[in-house]
């Protein structure tokens, strides 16, 4: 949607950092079927609303099944159906259990740090009542490997059982200080049972807290036994140290004061929800494994293993929100199990120390993207941190992975998956092809990436060849990828070098790195974003009608997150902010939605549902939230070796405000507040740590009916560029920020833009949003022509902002608001077209306001 502008009445300088960050939590009634996960570093509970968990301390599996029994007025209650509300919060989730007469709090927890998990249980109940602790013995290791032969003992001066095995190199506790009546698996040659079950000791009346421990260790007995005693003993402190760890973690990051609060709070948790993809594993190392599911009874954690093309695109994510110590361990874990050829691995399993994993197994080099990915990787943490000495550390590493990618490259000089490994496409009718158009952006994006890491790395000749080689590698991918007539981009070239017109969100990779023209770009955008693409929950991978299509097809159909934020941040860059807008939002509002705080790997194309098989903490998924709020809304970008920062906002026309702050540029830190009225923009910048001297540039984007009047830099006028593009206007100013306060104020006239709020639709049902699928103004800039796309027979309102300037429109009404005016628009019924095209036609008047701008 064009962009607004103006200004608002903003809090003091620096009023939020004082403040502190704002406790997160989520609340609402249990939905049984979802999942809810619990993790650390080192261990976690998997399970879902009704109480039922699994339990891992990495890489071991040590129960399932786990869940409670309520014995209360003389009969044993099912605690899950009593299940009514679910609490998360970043260091623990809650679960509330009310029966006729008692209620149980129980605390799931896990503690940052340690190899077990804690589960507290706050009793109030009027008569006597006990909680009965049920589980299935699953002591094995992650797959692919196993132990073997374990059992399980219960220990009673301990009031706890212990599992463990014959080489008696894994145990794990599992009990309670108040443990009682314990009842053990068995089986004889009679019968069998694989429950095992303590309880916690009766509670008369009143209130009175439980805690079961569960605890796990890869050096024996003494070790998981000293665990067990120090979540025991220490939980308390232990959980207050989690607490303070996120809260911590969201301080020292960008934060961010948005003014629409679904976003605000999706930000805020998909940081914490790619922190939790963090992984020790003690065989291994610190990584990012790609994300959580309930493994039943298998020994597979939905993707709780590493992946290289996962941790590298949410390193970009990571490296925006400023947190560059982890995406350094991100990068150096998938770099040291680089193959001898210079390939990166596509995934690493937590049990692969155990077997022969990286030569007897398909699956660890089975993608061709994760090597490309892992130079624009390195070279965007060196950039946005200013650690150069990281691109001298693994030169070699990095020339590693650009000879193997050259070696890939076919007579036409394009990288193939064919033979080599997949692309992004697995599986599936999109397949064989010979190269990907995602691949071999990614390739051509890798040489720009490895020209500025050979400059770094003292490589200067070589970074000249390398540049001079993107420029024709960039020209050539998309000479061989673009089809004119139809002015898009093919998914792919066939094994015959023959094009594959399957219009695809794929196309958006190379757009997010700026590899096509805008006048490329923008047309194949505006396919993408109409209805048999754009989903009200994200982007299918091809249109719905292409005869390939399947709503449940894992490559050839669904809606992925990731996809969904690809296309966001391209479609920010190339100014096509009605559907960039549309696609954050949709990310945003699932992290709200399903697996509360976090976003799933994949949904249906067809109905609003995750697929049955989908991992619902999907690590790359919340990264798909906080890239394009920042990469692609805002359009912040650092850079610490040269000691800049940009902000390129294409903001709602309804914010008045917003505010990020710990921007880290080097060893600076900035405080940025963004306001706007009528009369034009205010921009408040300046640091709260550090001293070095950084160049500031905004640019800001208005709609192209806008004129500017002036610019002011602390009162006095500064020079400034305006830049057109199709669709909106960017004002370029540049100042030096070294100390103190800094206010930019940009006056306009003419502001006009349009908002509209996107919203999910009722789980198992179709799309029905609005989609914006272009918009042209005249030359004269007095007629700003709609193409959209929505429901047949359905009414949508957009917001207008500056609306007393419309003199009047075709195909839609206008009805006046106080500071506002809403657009209605009527989508004809169409028997033959369920999702119609309309044209809108906005009308201004006549003697547009004319200032006299100042260009220096």
């Amino acid at each position: 949607m064009a962009l607004i502008i103006g200004t608002f009445a903003f809090s003091a300088y620096g009023q939020q950092k004082q403040d502190g960050p704002k406790a997160l939590e989520l609340s609402r009634a249990v939905r049984p079927w979802e999942f809810l996960p619990v993790t650390g570093m080192r261990a976690g509970l998997l399970g879902d609303e009704s109480g039922r968990m699994e339990a891992w301390v990495y890489p071991l599996k040590v129960l399932r099944e786990f869940h409670l029994k309520f014995h209360a007025e003389g009969r044993t209650l099912p605690a899950e159906a009593l299940a009514r509300t679910i609490t998360v919060r970043p260091e623990a989730s809650t679960i509330l259990y009310a029966g006729d007469t008692f209620k149980v709090r129980e605390t799931l927890f896990v503690p940052v740090h340690e190899q077990g998990a804690v589960i507290l249980l706050d009793v109030e109940t009027e008569q006597p009542f006990e909680i009965e602790a049920v589980f299935h013995r699953d002591f094995q290791l992650e797959w692919p490997a196993a132990l073997g032969a374990t059992y399980l003992n219960w220990e009673a001066e301990q009031h706890v059982f212990y599992f463990g095995e014959e080489q008696r190199k894994f145990a794990a506790f599992v009990g309670s200080p108040t443990a009682t009546e314990p009842q053990q698996e068995y089986q004889t040659n009679y019968s069998e049972a694989h429950e095992s079950s303590f309880r916690l000791g009766a509670t008369a009346k009143g209130k009175e807290r439980k805690a079961i421990v569960i605890a796990g260790s890869i050096e024996g007995r003494a070790a998981a036994e000293k665990t067990y005693r120090h979540l025991t003993a220490d939980y308390a402190d232990l959980l207050k140290e989690s607490a303070e760890y996120y809260r911590n973690y969201l301080a020292q990051t960008v934060s961010l004061d948005l003014p629409e609060e679904q976003l605000q709070k999706a930000y805020d948790w998909s940081r914490v929800s790619m922190l939790q993809g963090m992984v020790t594993n003690p065989f291994l190392g610190t990584g990012l494994v790609a994300g959580y599911r309930g493994s039943g009874e298998t020994q597979r954690p939905g993707f709780a293993w590493f992946f290289g093309r996962d941790t590298f695109w949410t390193s970009l994510a990571l490296n925006a929100e400023g947190d560059f110590s982890n995406a350094r361990k991100a990068l150096e874990f998938i770099a040291k199990f680089q193959r001898q050829d210079g390939k990166i691995p596509h995934e690493i399993s937590q049990g692969a120390n155990f077997v022969d994993w990286f030569k007897g197994y398909p699956y660890p080099y089975a993608s061709a993207d994760a090597t490309p990915l892992y130079i624009i990787a390195a070279n965007d943490y060196v950039v946005e941190s200013g650690d150069a000495a990281f691109a001298k550390e693994k030169w070699e590493s990095l020339e590693k992975a650009y000879a193997f990618l050259k070696s890939t490259y076919d007579e036409h000089g394009l990288p193939q998956n064919f033979g080599v490994g997949h692309g992004w496409v697995e599986g599936g009718p999109l397949l064989p092809v010979k190269t990907e158009y995602y691949q071999s952006g990614l390739g051509a994006e890798a040489l720009r990436a490895l020209s500025n890491l050979a400059q770094l790395a003292g490589q200067d000749e070589l970074s000249k060849t390398l540049a001079k080689d993107f420029e024709k590698q960039r020209a050539l991918v998309n000479e061989s990828f673009w089809i004119a007539d139809k002015k898009r981009f093919a998914f792919a070239l066939d094994k015959d070098d023959k094009q594959v017109d399957e219009p695809s969100v794929l196309a958006t990779v190379p757009m997010w790195f700026g590899l096509p023209s805008e006048a490329d770009a923008a047309p194949m955008i505006q396919q993408l974003a109409d209805m048999d693409h754009e989903t009200d929950w994200g982007m299918r991978i091809i249109s719905n009608r292409s005869p390939l299509f399947s709503g449940g097809g894992y490559h050839y159909g669904s809606v992925w997150p990731l996809f969904t934020g690809w296309a966001s941040v391209a479609e920010y860059r190339y100014h096509q902010t009605s559907p960039a807008y549309a696609n954050l939002r949709a990310n945003a509002l699932l992290a709200l939605d399903g697996s509360l705080g976090h976003v799933t790997e994949v949904l249906s194309g067809d109905y609003y549902q995750p697929l049955s098989t989908s991992s619902p903490h999907q690590i790359w998924s919340a990264a798909m939230v906080v890239s394009p709020i920042l990469r692609g809304m805002l359009g912040l970008e650092t850079d610490a070796i040269h000691h800049s920062v940009k902000l390129a906002p294409h903001v709602p026309a309804d914010w008045m405000r917003f505010t990020a702050q710990n921007v880290r540029v080097g060893k600076d830190a900035l405080l940025i507040n963004y306001s706007k009225t009528d009369e034009g923009i205010v921009l408040e910048a300046g640091l709260t740590s550090g001293s070095e001297e950084c160049t500031f540039e905004f640019r800001p984007a208005i709609g192209l009916r806008a004129r500017v009047q002036k610019v002011e830099l602390n009162g006095k006028p500064v020079p400034f560029q305006v830049e057109t593009r199709g669709s909106d206007q960017h004002i370029v100013v540049q100042f030096p920020i070294t100390s103190g306060k800094y206010f930019l104020r940009i006056r306009l006239l003419n502001a006009f833009g349009l908002s509209e709020q996107s919203s999910l639709p009722a789980l198992g049902s179709a799309s029905k949003g609005l989609r914006v699928l272009s918009e042209t103004w005249s030359a004269s800039r007095d007629q700003l022509t709609l193409e959209v796309s929505g429901a047949a027979g359905s009414v949508y309102e957009l917001n207008a902002w500056g609306s007393s300037e419309i003199e009047k429109l075709e195909g839609a009404e206008k009805v006046q608001q106080a500071g506002w005016s809403t657009i209605l628009i009527q989508i004809p019924l169409n028997e033959s077209e369920p999702y119609p095209h309309k044209t809108v036609v906005i009308h201004f008047l006549a003697g547009q306001k004319k200032g006299q701008p100042e260009r220096h």
